[in-house]
C-alpha cells in the first residue's frame, strides 16, 4: 500500500439530543391507561381540578386547558363545584330572597314549582341541567295535557330562577333558550252582551245586583270589589276608589292586599245607570262604618270567592240561561264595552289599573259592528267628497 493512500479515519458519530417537552404554563396533560388523555388544572381557588371529561387526543386536552386559562384570565371563570347545589333547594331560596313578591305570586310560584317543575329538576343538580334537558321536560308536560298558559308561566319561573343563578356565577349559561315559550298564548275570553249581564242580575239574589253590575260596568276584579270599603264608594260624584284587594291565600286565609300593581290604586268613574242600585245596595247590605266592606256575605263576614261561585254564581247563570263564564269575564265585558266606547289605549289602562299598554291592546280588537260603523262613515265622508265639484272632477280626472 502506498504511502500516501493511507486509510482515512472513521468519523465519531454524531451525538443527539432529545429534547424534553416544554413544561405547560397552566395545567397538565397526561395519558390514561385507556388510551386517552386527562387535563387537570388549578383553579383561582387553589384547588387542583380535572376536566369533567377525558380527550380522545392530547391536542383537544391542550386546547380545552386553553379555554380554561383563557377564562380565568379574562374573570369568566367559574367553580364547577358551585353549580351542584339542587334546583330544589335552589328556587325555595330564590322564592324567599324575593320579599317584595305578592303574596299570590308567592303561592303561584310555590304551585308551579311544586306541581310543574320539582318532579324533573328538584334534585337535579343546576350545572347539570341543559337544553335537551328543558325541551323534553316541556315536551312531556305538553303531553300530559298541561295548558299552554300554565306550561308558559312555568317556564317563565325555571328561566328566572336559572337566570339568577347565571348571575350568581353558579352556571355559565342559562339552559332555557325556547324561543316562545314563554309566552302565554291564552284563548279569547268570552264577552256577555248588556242583556246578558242584566239576566243575570234579575236572578241572581239582591244581596249580588250591584257586585255584578260594578264589577262589569267599573271593569273590576273579584278581589277589588272584595276588599272595597264604605268609604271608597262616592255616590255622589259616581266615583269608586280602589285603595286594595281581599284576597285568600292557601294556610293563610283572606287577606288585605295592595293592588296588583302602582297603576292598579286608581279611582274610576261609575256609570250613571248603576248608582241607583248601588245606593240601595249600601242602605241594605253594607257594613257599618267608614271601613265597613261594601259587600259582605250572608254571614256579614267578608265574601270568599270559592264559595260565592259554588253557591251564588253557578246558579244564576244557569237560571238566566248565560254560558258559563268566570265571574272575572264580567271584568273583561266591561273593558270591551269601553274599548267600544272609542277610549283610547291611556284611557283604559287608567280604568283597568294596567301600568302597560300590553293588556289594553287586547281590547282595541275590533267588531265586526265597529268595522261597519267605520266602513259606513268612510262611505258617508267619500259620498260627500264626490257630491262637491271639485270632488267630482278629481274623481273622474283620476280614472
Amino acid at each position: 500500500m502506498a504511502k500516501d493512500s493511507l486509510p482515512m479515519p472513521e468519523e465519531e458519530p454524531r451525538r443527539t439530543h432529545k429534547r424534553k417537552p416544554a413544561k405547560r404554563r397552566f395545567g397538565r396533560v397526561r395519558k390514561l391507561p385507556s388510551g386517552r388523555f386527562q387535563a387537570r388544572y388549578a383553579g383561582p381557588d387553589g384547588v387542583d381540578r380535572p376536566a369533567p371529561e377525558t380527550f380522545a387526543t392530547k391536542t383537544d386536552a391542550e386546547v380545552w386547558l386553553t379555554k380554561i386559562e383563557a377564562q380565568i384570565l379574562d374573570d369568566e371563570w367559574i367553580n364547577p363545584d358551585a353549580g351542584k347545589i339542587a334546583l330544589g333547594k335552589y328556587a325555595l331560596d330564590w322564592i324567599s330572597e324575593r320579599p317584595r313578591l305578592r303574596p299570590r305570586t308567592v303561592e303561584l310560584y310555590g304551585y308551579l314549582l311544586r306541581k310543574h317543575i320539582a318532579p324533573t329538576f328538584e334534585d337535579k343538580p343546576l350545572n347539570e341541567i341543559k337544553e335537551p334537558h328543558v325541551r323534553r321536560w316541556r315536551k312531556n308536560l305538553l303531553d300530559q295535557g298541561v295548558s299552554e298558559v300554565t306550561l308558559a308561566k312555568a317556564y317563565r319561573l325555571l328561566k328566572a330562577i336559572l337566570t339568577t343563578a347565571v348571575d350568581d356565577q353558579l352556571i355559565k349559561r342559562n339552559p332555557c333558550r325556547i324561543k316562545g315559550a314563554g309566552q302565554e298564548r291564552s284563548s279569547e275570553r268570552p264577552v256577555l252582551t248588556v242583556a246578558q249581564v242584566y239576566r243575570v242580575v234579575g236572578v241572581i239574589g239582591h244581596r249580588y245586583r250591584a257586585l255584578v253590575l260594578l264589577g262589569t260596568f267599573a271593569s273590576l276584579r273579584w278581589g277589588e270589589i272584595a276588599g272595597l270599603q264604605r268609604r271608597d264608594l262616592d255616590l255622589d260624584t259616581g266615583t269608586v276608589r280602589i285603595e286594595r284587594q281581599l284576597i285568600q291565600i292557601t294556610g293563610k286565609g283572606l287577606i288585605f292586599t295592595e293592588p296588583k300593581s302602582a297603576a292598579g290604586k286608581r279611582t274610576v268613574v261609575i256609570p250613571d245607570l248603576i248608582l241607583d242600585e248601588l245606593r240601595a245596595h249600601v242602605k241594605d247590605f253594607t257594613q257599618d262604618g267608614d271601613e265597613g266592606l261594601v259587600f259582605a256575605g250572608p254571614d256579614d263576614g267578608p265574601l270568599r270567592n270559592t264559595n260565592f261561585n259554588r253557591r251564588v254564581w253557578a246558579k244564576a247563570l244557569q237560571e238566566a240561561g248565560v254560558p258559563k263564564i268566570h265571574f272575572h269575564d264580567l271584568r273583561h265585558t266591561g273593558n270591551t264595552l269601553a274599548a267600544n266606547t272609542g277610549a283610547s289605549i291611556r284611557d283604559l289602562m287608567t280604568r283597568m289599573g294596567h301600568s302597560s299598554t300590553r293588556a289594553a291592546i287586547i281590547y282595541q280588537h275590533s267588531t265586526d259592528e265597529r268595522q261597519r260603523e267605520v266602513a259606513q262613515k268612510l262611505n258617508d265622508l267619500a259620498r260627500g267628497a264626490l257630491d262637491k265639484p271639485s270632488g267630482t272632477q278629481r274623481a273622474r280626472g283620476s280614472e
